[in-house]
């Protein structure tokens, strides 16, 4: 993928690294990359700072709808579709080509309207008019209360930013893991988009990410992950019939540090407007913790794919998810 689709992926699936634009340009230093790729990162910044300073100049329900439009045009025509196509046949082989194409139109759709409310997401956050958020079991309040910290799961479906916002209206400041994007030009602005979460901080993935996420735990606090995508670190678990590489981390982390799981699925419900429903997940706890890990994976795994089963068009089927072949 190249061009504005690099630029759309970096946004899906990174978050902040840098205070600032000027920090991206020590990040490419450091990183001693080619003349040819730091202008090339030059460029695409440029251009998406262009795009979402429009997108934000345009009322919010304006803004949603443009990039929906846009990426319905745009999307098809890269390589991403393809994938999407192929993983969404693998994984409804009962639908028709006609139903695969309807999914993909709205897979599209939720895709570019979500872009396009990065501009926006402090009217997102602050306007509960526009994001209900449904807890019945009143999971936002226990873990707010109980002083044991916690995790909390979201996965790439509708507008994932908004999964972070039960926990902050429920007062849960939490430290969220993340990928960081290719292009640090972008991530610097993507930043300033996303103070509006009001997050304590993001930890980087890896070892150390790790250690300090344990820490954390270990204090009372509560860690943000969302866990739909690939991990070559972690185990086959069942995702739509085939085995996926799926990271054992918050299974791992609860069960270490004894702490419960609750997971969030942000539901387009039309145009700029969602539901967020919030669910514990059951942790095992036997006397085999390494069993427990891969049970507790296999359920969170199950979980998300049932959500995305009811809302196929709003997950992110662009992403190589499976092995090929």
């Amino acid at each position: 993928m190249t061009g504005g689709v690099v630029i759309l992926a970096d946004w899906c699936e990174g978050t902040e690294i840098s205070a600032g634009f000027v920090a991206g340009l020590d990040e490419l230093e450091g990183l001693r990359m080619s003349r040819g790729k730091k202008f090339s990162y030059w460029v695409q910044a440029l251009l998406a700072r262009a795009l979402m300073g429009g997108l934000g100049w345009l009322p919010l329900d304006a803004a949603s709808w443009a990039g929906g439009f846009l990426a319905r045009v745009v999307g098809p025509m890269t390589g991403a579709h393809k994938t999407a196509a192929s993983n969404l046949t693998a994984a409804f082989p009962e639908k028709s080509e006609a139903e695969i194409a309807g999914i993909l139109r709205g897979m599209w759709d939720n895709i570019g309207r979500t872009v396009a409310e990065y501009p926006h997401l402090v009217r997102l956050m602050d306007d509960a008019s526009r994001v209900e958020i449904l807890d019945p079991a009143g999971a936002g309040e226990r873990f707010r209360e109980d002083g044991i910290g916690g995790m909390l799961l979201g996965m790439h479906a509708g507008n994932w930013e908004l999964s972070a916002l039960p926990g902050l209206r429920a007062g849960i400041a939490a430290r969220h893991f993340y990928r960081a994007p290719n292009n640090p030009y972008v991530d610097a602005m993507v930043h300033r988009y996303r103070s509006a979460l009001g997050q304590e901080g993001y930890i980087r993935k890896g070892a150390a990410g790790a250690r300090q996420a344990a820490k954390l735990l270990q204090g009372g606090g509560h860690i943000g992950m969302l866990v739909d995508q690939k991990q070559d670190e972690g185990i086959a678990v069942p995702f739509f019939g085939r085995d996926a590489m799926t990271t054992v981390a918050p299974a791992a982390f609860a069960r270490r540090m004894n702490v419960p799981i609750a997971a969030a699925r942000v539901v387009r419900v039309g145009g700029a407007r969602f539901r967020i429903f919030v669910q514990e997940i059951v942790v095992d706890r036997t006397a085999d913790r390494d069993a427990d890990v891969v049970t507790t994976t296999r359920r969170i795994s199950q979980v998300m794919e049932g959500w995305i089963r009811e809302y196929p068009e709003q997950w992110f089927w662009v992403h190589r998810r499976w092995p090929k072949g």
